[in-house]
């Protein structure tokens, strides 16, 4: 399977809330520019992302200002969900259509003529697997996306694309943190791990859970992160985070989503840190309520 990872940075820098930032498009490409100088040249998207796909729009209005900008990052960006209009609901689609037509209008809003990733961003009930495989092989033809992935599939749902798929599957997007254990219990990770497909892990930091929540399990994290930052002398608890995150054997890379560059400078500070067994369970017991049987 995939056993080099072609693609990503150490860290990965999230653009979910770009519009939400308050920044002009110059600063926008200062912001770029400074993440690049901290290593990290891979940036995650998505249609969804922002009212009205803003978030593409306004990266893409970035690259617009600078032409060899495009080839210093690798751009993720994902297909599938579709917001409703009028009476509609939310929904997915998986369709050779709705994929080809998702990527020709991202690639128009990111002023791009390539994707380096691809993702399907949510499992489809509905999703023809051979349908989806034939949209990533012309989309590959095509030269319009160079790699491909999926966001929270199951290990069942990922088996299930790469059968149809001759080239790997490069990644799984999954929420990974010390509140939401799912993924390290369920297999996902395991499964990962055996093809050596590393995953990028988003929501890192619990959405603020960790920092804000008062409930028993939130409380005995920040005590616990406290006491093991001090003892590998992390600057704060984020990066102690980060660490527990690229600690597991799958090598998450995980996304950061903070548009303020000194947060995004700490996040890369986790890169020097290393867990041991004993302050990874640590974290794991404070998560759990309880230790290992």
């Amino acid at each position: 399977m995939n056993k080099s990872h072609p693609v990503f940075s150490p860290m990965i820098q999230g653009y979910w809330r770009m519009a939400e930032w308050g920044m002009n498009t110059q600063q926008q490409y200062a912001f770029v520019q400074q993440h690049l100088e901290l290593g990290i040249t891979t940036v995650d998207h998505a249609p969804v992302y922002g009212p009205d796909s803003a978030c593409e729009k306004m990266f893409g209005q970035v690259l617009a200002l600078d032409s060899s900008l495009r080839d210093k990052i690798e751009i993720v960006s994902k297909c599938g969900i579709y917001r409703g209009e009028g009476k509609q609901v939310n929904h997915y689609n998986s369709s050779k259509a709705a994929i080809i037509e998702s990527v020709e209008q991202s690639l128009m809003r990111l002023n791009t003529d390539h994707l380096d990733v691809l993702l399907l961003h949510r499992p489809d009930l509905l999703m023809d697997a051979d349908e989806a495989a034939r949209a990533f092989e012309q989309l590959k033809a095509a030269g319009k996306v160079k790699h491909f992935g999926v966001s929270n599939f199951t290990p069942a749902q990922f088996d299930l694309l790469q059968s149809r798929l001759e080239a790997p599957l490069i990644t799984n997007q999954v929420e990974i943190n010390p509140v939401n254990l799912q993924v390290t219990e369920d297999g996902t990770l395991d499964q990962l791990q055996k093809h050596r497909v590393q995953p990028m892990a988003w929501s890192c930091l619990a959405g603020g859970t960790i920092f804000s929540d008062s409930s028993e399990q939130a409380i005995r994290l920040r005590e616990t992160l406290v006491q093991v930052g001090e003892e590998i002398g992390a600057d704060c608890i984020d990066q102690v985070i980060f660490a527990w995150v690229m600690r597991l054997p799958a090598k998450p890379v995980p996304i950061i989503g903070s548009g303020n560059i000194q947060r995004v400078q700490t996040a890369v500070g986790a890169l020097q840190l290393e867990l041991s067994n004993e302050q990874w369970y640590r974290i794991w017991v404070a998560s759990k309520g309880h230790g290992v049987a």
